[in-house]
């Protein structure tokens, strides 16, 4: 080889050998930005950063920073805040959902955006084109059997008079995790446009409450020191005690059981559209939708095949199982979350 054609071979080498490490920084699409996204803590946060920003981040270059709070006050803060989002993607279950829509601070996101929204089932896409359902969280009656002895097998049955100053509930301020008022209601003749019948069970369970929270963490801690033994719950939570050896049983009534699905929104004003879509596209993918439910054992809204120790764990993983899901007219438990509110704090004060 003539020296000159050699110097211009090696030169050729060391510029495609100092380029490569260039050229693959800016193969990843989506370095140097990062999505704000309000987390709710726990497993649920660490197995979303797991199974969908931690891939995100090797793939594109793509960060997700979660801000940890109580859904209802990262709410208001996202409409006090609405021309400054403090969020590029909302996480919001399914009546949070129809005050983000009335406030018009999420935008649609269509399949021809996110190829993998698809693969949802029939029936978890309640609000047409707003919002990717990616878990359904159930909330059931559940007990400790170590102290209750006569296993509880409705909503109804907190109000036992076994269950004394050993019950605890949610406020009716948070809609969706007081659907055991609208259990109370439908179990006894009652429902949602009539509540008269919750308001007698909430009379005689009244001796029962130990307490009123208003998340899952302090019922969590009360349960595992014994303070007390029973209340709606969700089945994540009941996973979540059990795997930590405090026994829990989680309780699907006869009558039908009320869940409620969680959506991740993209924020109108938010500057990067396209790396939330890829955010939604790999939530939607099999790796992101088993993170959740093989972390805290929350059902899934796809087509994703599940392991046989998830699919005998989950709830809603059969025909017979799907039926007794509640259907619940969201729009109307929202509106009259006022007038439960005031009824509520009338029989729990006197």
């Amino acid at each position: 080889m003539k020296r000159r054609t050699f110097l211009k071979f090696t030169t050729a080498v060391a510029a495609s050998a100092l380029a490569a490490p260039y050229v693959h920084a800016q193969s990843k699409k989506f370095s140097g930005i990062t999505l704000r996204v309000n987390g709710w803590g726990g497993r649920w946060d660490a197995a979303i950063m797991k199974g969908v920003a931690a891939p995100l981040e090797e793939k594109y270059g793509l960060k997700v920073q979660m801000a940890v709070g109580i859904q209802s006050a990262q709410f208001v803060k996202l409409i006090a805040e609405k021309d400054n989002p403090p969020f590029d993607i909302f996480q919001a279950d399914s009546s949070v959902m129809v005050d983000l829509l009335k406030v018009g601070v999420i935008d649609e996101i269509k399949a021809s955006d996110v190829p993998n929204i698809k693969r949802i089932l029939p029936g978890f896409r309640e609000f047409g084109d707003h919002g990717v359902p990616f878990s359904v969280s159930a909330l059931g009656p559940a007990y400790n059997p170590k102290f209750i002895k006569q296993p509880l097998t409705s909503y109804s049955d907190l109000a036992r008079s076994d269950l004394k100053g050993r019950v605890i509930v949610y406020p009716p301020t948070s809609p969706t995790p007081s659907l055991y008022l609208l259990g109370w209601a439908e179990e006894n003749g009652g429902s949602v446009s009539n509540m008269e019948p919750a308001f007698k069970i909430l009379e005689a369970a009244k001796p029962n409450i130990v307490a009123i929270t208003q998340s899952q963490t302090p019922q969590l801690q009360m349960y595992q020191s014994e303070e007390a033994y029973a209340g709606p719950f969700w089945a994540g939570g009941a996973y979540e005690l059990n795997s930590k050896g405090f026994p829990i049983v989680f309780v699907v009534p006869p009558k039908g059981i009320y869940a409620t699905t969680t959506y991740f929104n993209t924020v109108k004003g938010m500057k990067y559209p396209e790396a939330a879509h890829a955010f939604a596209e790999q939530l939607l993918s099999d790796q992101g939708m088993l993170a959740i439910p093989e972390a805290a054992r929350y059902d899934v809204t796809t087509d994703v095949k599940l392991p046989e120790e998830l699919r005998e764990q989950l709830l809603f993983t059969s025909p017979e199982r799907v039926a007794l899901k509640k259907n619940v007219d969201w729009q109307k438990w929202t509106e009259d979350r006022s007038a439960r509110i005031e009824r509520f704090n009338k029989i729990i004060r006197v």
